[in-house]
């Protein structure tokens, strides 16, 4: 497995761009999440708990879900069932989101090492919204948000680390991506990212199969990437 700092020293161009996933890499809320999927899919019928929805669905949007959901039941969801999710998702997220260890201190650094920053990511900018705000950064991540609702396919698609990269107006070489989740991870590997992959739980091993240079804490991030731009 390759470490996050085997694969900053390895690559070829400067580095001009970190591009954040949010949620578990800023926002500690996949277990939020998945606890309203659970819900929610346990109203309609399938019960798991808030694990297993995130083991299955870690990454997803609620729209990919849906081809899956209707496969298990058989037939098609309720109508408003993509809308109904986000809504109850706000609700829930603007109560008790807080932030993953290290990430406010590491976005800090960031911009402290003169590097430009952005977050991309498959939530809803509602949903972000309410996070940022609940995390009292609304201001300091104001222009730099991406959601999959702007681009024509999610992650794994490349569609939004490009995006957030023609924003900055820097090449995909010049980017690197922090993500936790595998189709994240896919996401950076087909844009023509480095990727660092936060393994916050588990052993990383999905994330390393597909690139992604490990670490373990976020509070090691600033030295990750100071050491990212002397090795270039």
């Amino acid at each position: 497995m390759l470490t996050a700092a085997a694969v900053l020293a390895r690559r070829s161009r400067s580095l001009r761009l970190v591009i954040f996933d949010c949620d578990g890499v800023l926002v500690d809320s996949e277990m939020l999440s998945s606890g309203v999927v659970a819900g929610e899919l346990g109203r309609l019928g399938w019960r798991m708990d808030a694990e297993e929805a995130h083991h299955r669905f870690v990454g997803m949007t609620f729209t990919d879900m849906v081809p899956v959901l209707e496969g298990h039941f058989g037939g098609p969801l309720p109508a408003e069932w993509v809308q109904t999710m986000k809504r109850k998702l706000v609700d829930v997220l603007a109560e008790h989101a807080v932030p993953v260890p290290g990430a406010m201190e590491a976005l800090a650094a960031v911009s402290a090492l003169g590097l430009s920053w952005r977050i991309a990511s498959n939530s809803s900018h509602d949903e972000m919204a309410a996070k940022f705000t609940r995390l009292g950064i609304a201001d300091m991540v104001a222009g730099r948000i991406h959601s999959a609702e702007e681009v024509a396919h999610g992650k794994p698609a490349p569609d939004l680390f490009l995006a957030a990269a023609r924003a900055e107006g820097v090449a995909p070489a010049e980017c690197v991506v922090v993500e936790d989740s595998l189709p994240g991870a896919e996401a950076a590997a087909a844009a023509g990212m480095a990727c660092l992959g936060f393994v916050g739980e588990g052993d990383g091993a999905g994330l390393a199969a597909v690139g992604a240079g490990l670490f373990t804490s976020l509070y090691d991030l600033p030295d990750l990437l100071a050491m990212g731009l002397r090795t270039r």
